[in-house]
């Protein structure tokens, strides 16, 4: 880690720029890594079928939580005008002139130092593989400039991190880390595609792409709903296969109330809820999940 402490003290202007770290990690809404964290748990704690112990599971941690302020900051910078344009995200730290471009890109470039480090100690296969999920992660915010499919697409950059975080285990990848990727993969686009019916106008003004601009507000819904109904039909089988315990279930069967508690909150014709709904719903959904499978190995 020294090469990174050199890094952030190296100049004045280094040290002003992590002056403002509370107000980067507001930017990126540092907070919002419990949607994706619980998940990266469950992998896991299923590649070690338990407890990795505390060195794994801290760097597992340091590793998930510097990729996604990566990826976020990423975001924010590279959609710092469309942001700009967007009654919805004019507020934002980088359109509004909280934070400039050159502080928002030291901190992420001091993020994806911390990254690469954190993989390279959990094994060689994490190392090769995070200048790749890197990649995907800066190169999603471009998406929704030429395809509708933009929100299944982020969900896919939350993805990777229970198949990443099998891979920090085991130094290796099977198919069952991949269909429960794939179980976050659709939970995620779905609430995306949710999220993002509250820009349907901004994106046809804009010429930007979502499914909600394409297909319209309720069609949004229906794909978001069979979304859901995908990931937890991937989470049951996944326990099968695993052959994990009775909690495991209990989760899916809360999970299946918290997902259709969601579409009581918010509806094609009252999105007035949607940010309650996408806070509230997405971290109780997942940490009831990590919970269920950590009871499911322990019994």
């Amino acid at each position: 880690m020294e090469g990174v402490r050199i890094l952030t003290t190296a100049t004045p202007q280094h040290t002003h720029i992590l002056r403002k770290g509370p107000l980067f990690l507001d930017a990126i809404r540092f907070h919002e890594s419990i949607f994706a964290l619980p998940f990266a748990y469950m992998g896991m704690v299923l590649a070690a079928d338990g407890f990795p112990g505390w060195r794994t599971f801290a760097w597992i941690t340091v590793a998930m939580v510097s990729a996604r302020t990566v990826g976020m900051a990423a975001n924010r910078i590279i959609d710092k005008d469309i942001d700009g344009r967007n009654p919805r995200a004019a507020a934002r730290h980088l359109p509004s002139g909280l934070l400039k471009v050159n502080e928002m890109t030291v901190m992420t470039v001091i993020a994806f130092a911390i990254f690469m480090f954190a993989a390279s100690q959990l094994n060689t296969l994490a190392l090769i593989l995070a200048p790749v999920a890197t990649a995907y992660l800066v190169f999603y915010p471009f998406t929704k400039r030429f395809t509708w499919a933009a929100n299944l697409l982020l969900g896919w950059a939350l993805a990777m991190s229970p198949s990443a975080a099998w891979i920090g285990v085991t130094g290796s990848l099977s198919l069952q880390p991949v269909l429960l990727s794939l179980a976050v993969a659709l939970w995620a686009g779905s609430f995306d595609i949710l999220y993002h019916t509250q820009d349907r106008e901004f994106h046809l003004q804009e010429g930007l792409n979502s499914v909600a601009s394409r297909f319209g507000i309720r069609n949004a819904f229906r794909l978001a709903r069979s979304l859901d109904v995908m990931a937890l039909l991937s989470l049951v089988t996944l326990g099968i296969w695993m052959d994990l315990a009775w909690p495991f279930f209990i989760g899916c069967a809360v999970a299946v109330g918290l997902l259709s508690y969601k579409y009581r909150m918010v509806s094609p014709t009252d999105l007035s809820r949607m940010g309650l709904a996408f806070g509230r719903i997405n971290a109780y959904t997942s940490t009831t999940m990590l919970i269920a499978t950590i009871a499911a190995i322990s019994v």
